[in-house]
């Protein structure tokens, strides 16, 4: 059979929103089989250097960063952290297994959230697992 898992290439699909905010990968759905994906979504941002506040002494506007991952149009995942590491970067990482039945398609949609870091790179990717 031309389609069965045996002679399946696995899927690999991708998309680099670079610095924005929002990435979406929508992963097609295929009429002969079921597959099983690993999906990741990576976020990584700049974090400025430390800055204090004149009268107290105290660093201000602590800077953060937060990722929110969507499976068509359900929430699946959300954090909120500080940006750690003073000029450099800093980052979430999001990692699930999902089954999509044979013509089930897939929307993944991750969005970012920042104050005081910028986005550096935004990453969703859908690795098939034969």
């Amino acid at each position: 059979m031309p389609n069965s898992p045996a002679n399946a290439t696995p899927e690999h699909w991708q998309t680099d929103a670079g610095s924005a905010s929002v990435a979406v990968l929508t992963i097609p759905g295929q009429l002969a089989r079921a597959r099983v994906f690993d999906v990741d979504v990576t976020l990584l941002v700049d974090v400025p250097s430390a800055t204090t506040n004149v009268a107290t002494k105290a660093p201000s506007n602590e800077p953060w960063h937060e990722l929110s991952v969507e499976f068509d149009g359900q929430r699946q995942w959300s954090r909120r952290i500080p940006s750690h590491s003073p000029g450099q970067t800093d980052g979430l990482d999001y990692h699930q297994r999902v089954r999509l039945e044979a013509e089930q398609t897939l929307k993944v949609r991750a969005v970012v959230k920042v104050k005081g870091s910028r986005v550096r790179q935004l990453v969703v990717e859908a690795r098939e697992e034969l």
